[in-house]
């Protein structure tokens, strides 16, 4: 009795999270893996020497839409997660902040090219959505 209890305890928490789910944002595997994707795509953009793994950025952009599909968000909430303006301009200047902080200076390409190497070099998943020409 007790188990069965529990379970149903469990059911009711997990049907009343989905029914007031957390924006996007907040929702750390997405927010992060957003995150990770621009960052390497400035990368990308500003070093000459650095180029994308397009076909992993895409198992990626995949497998974070369905983890959010499993979470309960629809394909209309990812989209518009994606396509806001305002969260564009949040992971940019957060994307800004991280390469500041691991030393790029905007005005030097290289800077950008020491820290996608930097990336590559640890295998992290920066890294591994980036390859050197």
């Amino acid at each position: 009795m007790r188990k069965l209890f529990f379970t149903l305890s469990i059911l009711a928490l997990s049907a009343g999270s989905v029914a007031a789910k957390q924006p996007l944002r907040d929702v750390k595997i997405v927010d992060d893996a957003v995150f990770d994707v621009a960052v390497a795509d400035k990368i990308r953009k500003e070093c000459p020497d650095i180029s994308a793994r397009v076909v992993k950025a895409l198992t990626l952009y995949r497998s974070v839409r369905s983890k959010a599909r499993a979470l309960g968000y629809s394909d209309e909430e990812i989209e518009a997660y994606g396509d806001s303006d305002q969260e564009k301009a949040r992971m940019r200047a957060k994307g800004e902040a991280y390469l500041r902080a691991n030393g790029v200076v905007a005005s030097d390409p290289q800077s950008y090219c020491a820290v996608g190497r930097k990336e590559i070099q640890k295998a992290s998943r920066i890294g591994s959505l980036l390859r050197e020409k």
